[in-house]
């Protein structure tokens, strides 16, 4: 049923001729579309389907700890979310500027490749926030302070986190420090396969900062 309600939503995303494309995102839907630093993107699955990963992410084993299996909910009262609806997510979120997709990781990974439209605040910088630097990133998540020093998350905006994948805990260690200062469960997602999930898939990356050998 919920594969049902996110197809529709999508239809307004594709265009033009999609004879020529083999691998789709779902059966009915061959593409979408985002916006990352002012240019349209496409969300597209690699067509080659012959095609390997080849880099860190085909990786099966590294030292536990610390780089250990998550828990499949990282809180009782948070959304885990996949794929679809991480796309989903750039279309009914991001798109109307009400939600944001957060790379927890470090900004040197974060520069190297990452999921298109997503933003960088590196897990650290939420756990080692002071009360007043809290307060300043929820501001620019659209928090309002309210005159007697109340904080508002009426309008602040929708976040789906996400760092290397299952056997990474630094959206754990971002979303325990959202929530030490308050940020609403309920304006939180977890995409626990994270980025070498988004990979596996052969889904569209962004390179922020290229390295030049």
């Amino acid at each position: 049923m919920k594969r049902l309600l996110i197809l529709p939503l999508f239809a307004s995303l594709v265009w033009g001729n999609t004879e020529h494309v083999i691998v789709k995102l779902t059966d009915t839907l061959p593409y979408a579309y985002t916006i990352d630093s002012g240019k349209k993107i496409k969300i597209e699955r690699v067509q080659d389907t012959s095609n390997r990963l080849t880099d860190d992410y085909t990786k099966t084993s590294r030292p536990c700890p610390p780089f250990c299996i998550q828990p499949t909910k990282v809180h009782p009262d948070i959304r885990n979310i996949a794929e679809l609806e991480i796309i989903q997510f750039m279309n009914d979120k991001v798109a109307k500027n009400t939600g944001v997709i957060v790379d927890a990781r470090l900004k040197s990974w974060f520069e190297l490749e990452t999921i298109p439209s997503a933003i960088n605040i590196p897990f650290p910088v939420m756990q080692n926030a002071s009360k007043k630097k809290a307060e300043l990133i929820f501001k620019i998540l659209g928090m309002k302070v309210e005159k007697d020093g109340t904080w508002n998350f009426e309008k602040a905006k929708e976040l789906a986190v996400f760092c290397n994948g299952v056997w990474c805990e630094q959206s754990a260690h971002f979303i325990s420090a959202m929530l030490k200062h308050n940020y609403p469960t309920s304006k939180l997602n977890y995409y626990r396969s994270g980025f070498q999930g988004w990979k596996l898939l052969g889904l569209t990356t962004i390179v922020h900062k290229e390295i030049k050998k």
